[in-house]
C-alpha cells in the first residue's frame, strides 16, 4: 500500500478551504486565563526586549510563555516597590506628621525615594 504524501511528509494537518495546512497545534491554554494585569513594569519590559534582546522575544512569543513573563516581571517589580518603600520612608524620616506640616517637602521626598527604588527595580529585573 502507498503512503499518502501527508504521511510521508510527516506530522499531522488540517483542511483550510481547498488547502491542507500543517497543525502547528495551539499555544498553551495557560495565556488565555492569565488574568493578571500586564502593568508597567512588564510592558516597559516587552518594549526592551523587543528592541534590545530579539532572540530571546522571539523564544518568549514562540514557545506561549511571553505574557506569563511579562506578568512576572510586573509582580516582581511591584512586589519590591511596595516592600522597599516604606522602608526608605522610614530611615529618610518621611512620616505622616510631615505631610501633613509640610506636603511639598512630604511629596519631593516620596518622588526622590520612588525614583531610586524604580532605578533599582529597573537595573535587577526590567532591563536584564
Amino acid at each position: 500500500m502507498e503512503q499518502s504524501i501527508f504521511e510521508k511528509m510527516g506530522g499531522t494537518y488540517i483542511k483550510v478551504g481547498d488547502y491542507y495546512v500543517p497543525n502547528l497545534g495551539q499555544f498553551d491554554d495557560k495565556e488565555e486565563t492569565d488574568d493578571r494585569p500586564l502593568g508597567k513594569y512588564g510592558m516597559i519590559r516587552e518594549t526592551f526586549l523587543k528592541e534590545h534582546r530579539k532572540p530571546l522575544y522571539n523564544h518568549l512569543l514562540l514557545s506561549g510563555e511571553l505574557h506569563s513573563h511579562l506578568r512576572d516581571v510586573n509582580e516582581q517589580s511591584q512586589y519590591l516597590l511596595d516592600t522597599l518603600l516604606p522602608q526608605y520612608k522610614a530611615n529618610q524620616g518621611v512620616t505622616e506628621e510631615l505631610k501633613a506640616s509640610k506636603q511639598l517637602l512630604w511629596v519631593g521626598m516620596v518622588n526622590n525615594i520612588l525614583a531610586q527604588i524604580e532605578e533599582i527595580i529597573y537595573s535587577e529585573i526590567v532591563y536584564v
